[in-house]
């Protein structure tokens, strides 16, 4: 855990101001930091115990259009559902049952189309999850994590999106977190 020093570090440095003269504050995070910043936070909504997983959806002007994470469908009690991954008795495997994070942001999404978007998403989506990506439209992938690259799902994913054109790429984050104080806005000062 960060001391309080650093903390305090931190939020100077992301409350510094542009010395041109516009008072512009210049270290605010970027666009993908934001976007994957959104994915991990909605992944906060997830019940799993083992695996929270987020995704966010993002037009070409930068406008939020679908978010997403894993869970039970709708109607689906999250207490009368199994979320084990491993079991003897197959009806009691939450593969069966959970929808994945980029499957919930498409199907959430507050537009008629997620053509032509970009994806993030904390972790390389599964087969399943690129069958849905490819088909709604969505021209790129922006991940954090590919720890199943060995898995025959992942492999099958990256095969389908090389052959139906959609991009992917490992997001590399300039920080670990980014922190969000709700006390912050009541300590700020007014600067004009």
């Amino acid at each position: 855990m960060a001391s309080e020093d650093h903390v305090s570090e931190i939020n100077m440095e992301r409350l510094s101001i542009n010395n041109n003269g516009s008072g512009k504050r210049e270290n605010y995070i970027s666009w993908p930091e934001y976007f994957m910043a959104v994915a991990f936070l909605s992944a906060k909504r997830s019940k799993d115990p083992r695996t929270q997983v987020g995704a966010c959806i993002v037009n070409e002007e930068n406008k939020i259009v679908g978010i997403g994470y894993n869970g039970m469908p709708i109607g689906c009690n999250d207490d009368q559902f199994s979320w084990i991954k491993d079991t003897s008795d197959p009806l009691r495997t939450k593969s069966l049952y959970v929808c994945h994070a980029e499957l919930n942001a498409v199907l959430n999404k507050n537009s008629s189309s997620v053509k032509g978007c970009t994806i993030y998403v904390a972790l390389f989506p599964c087969n399943e999850c690129a069958k849905i990506i490819i088909q709604s439209g969505i021209k790129s992938v922006v991940y954090v994590s590919d720890k199943h690259s060995h898995k025959k799902e992942t492999k099958a994913a990256k095969k389908m999106f090389d052959a139906a054109g959609v991009e992917y790429s490992q997001y590399v984050p300039k920080s670990k977190q980014v922190i969000i104080d709700f006390t912050e806005i009541d300590g700020q000062k007014e600067t004009n």
